[in-house]
């Protein structure tokens, strides 16, 4: 039996595919795994039977990644799961930064009582009047798994998209729409564009980008969408830039003392990925990463370890090893194998920076004994029987 954690509601459709093999009622100090969607993990204790962390979303910002990582702890995420959501808010960001509906909205609600509000709405409609998106540039930063669903979506809206990205994956360049126009200079985007949304991941590297000095290069009244992560735009920046008439409106879905306060700027209350269907998704993918690290060890779309698969598990014994990414450890486990009798019928190493993982399938199970060895070999920091 394996102890679920919820430390936020997840959706039923996800927690429905665990079988009668775990438990998914356990406290947080009993879990072997944890499910999260918001919940701030940086100041809870990790204990040491802690196996994994899904989040139900991409961002992880919430969660201590090394300090996890140290402790064999494997954290997951669910890239793609909620990137239509965000890409249908993207697509209103532009809409409503384009054309005044929330003021004309607020116009109709506050003359509901004038006996006379047809002949009125005549003469005060032309305040909320605005602009098309046919035929403008949108400069997409970040062509991941949302960028490219709002490139391909602007695209087909008859947009012209610019879009940006150094670590471009074969596969999304894929998935891309061939009008979409592959930029290899940030810069470009910024000179060109009357639109500019921003997707990229919370890093030291991409805090601020959007600063100061983006700003200058921009076209005067051009309109920026953040709905990726708050701290990719400087927000003190951009308060000269709507002042100055460099930005004609900012759309961001991150509230904040200043954000909040700014004028000519539309602030949505973190709504990206708040539909049924991406919490749906969200769940159903996290849900399923855990039982394929459970129960065959492989990890798929994790954020601190390495993409390692061998499939499902039909040998007699796996087990699987979190360990340091450093000389002669895997030639120390296996030393430890074979000293016990033990064959390797298969193997697999993967690395990711300072830590790799290791699965290693047996053609006899190994006793406790074997496996004290094993987390005794120098750089070993977690030792797995998965059968």
């Amino acid at each position: 039996m394996y102890n679920i954690n919820c430390l936020n509601n997840i959706a039923g459709i996800g927690l429905d595919l665990f079988t009668t093999d775990y438990n998914k009622d356990a406290s947080y100090e009993e879990a072997d795994a944890v499910l999260v969607r918001s919940a701030k993990m940086h100041d809870m204790e990790l204990s040491d039977r802690l196996l994994a962390i899904a989040r139900a979303g991409a961002g992880v910002n919430n969660i201590p990644l090394d300090k996890c990582a140290e402790k064999g702890i494997v954290v997951f995420n669910t890239p793609g799961a909620n990137a239509n959501a965000v890409k249908e808010q993207v697509i209103l960001a532009m809409l409503l930064a384009s054309r005044d509906y929330i003021g004309a909205v607020d116009w109709v609600k506050a003359n509901a009582d004038d006996a006379d509000i047809a002949k009125s709405t005549e003469k005060a409609k032309k305040a909320f009047a605005g602009t098309e998106i046919l035929g403008k540039k949108l400069g997409v930063i970040g062509l991941g798994a949302i960028g490219a669903m709002v490139a391909n979506s602007a695209a087909a809206l008859g947009m012209q998209v610019y879009g940006y990205d150094p670590y471009l994956s074969v596969n999304a360049a894929w998935s891309i729409n061939r009008d979409v126009k592959h930029i290899v200079n940030v810069e470009d985007i910024y000179r060109e564009c009357d639109y500019i949304t921003i997707h990229v991941p919370a890093l030291d590297s991409t805090k601020g980008m959007i600063n100061k000095a983006a700003f200058n290069m921009m076209k005067d009244g051009v309109v920026v969408i953040n709905c990726a992560r708050d701290i990719l735009v400087d927000e003190n920046a951009m308060v000269d830039a709507l002042a100055s008439g460099k930005v004609k409106k900012y759309v961001t879905d991150f509230p904040n003392t200043l954000s909040v306060k700014l004028e000519n700027t539309i602030v949505l209350p973190h709504l990206g990925a708040s539909t049924k269907e991406a919490e749906d998704n969200c769940a159903v993918m996290a849900v399923k990463e855990l039982r394929d690290y459970i129960e065959n060890g492989n990890i798929r779309n994790s954020v601190n370890y390495p993409a390692c698969d061998m499939g499902v598990c039909t040998n007699t014994g796996r087990i699987a090893v979190c360990h340091k990414n450093i000389p002669s450890v895997i030639s120390n486990i296996t030393a430890v194998l074979g000293a016990a009798g033990v064959n390797i019928s298969d193997m697999l190493n993967k690395s990711r920076n300072d830590y790799a993982y290791s699965l290693f399938d047996l053609d006899d199970a190994v006793n406790a004994d074997v496996i004290k060895k094993l987390e005794e070999v120098e750089g070993v920091i977690k030792v797995r029987v998965v059968k």
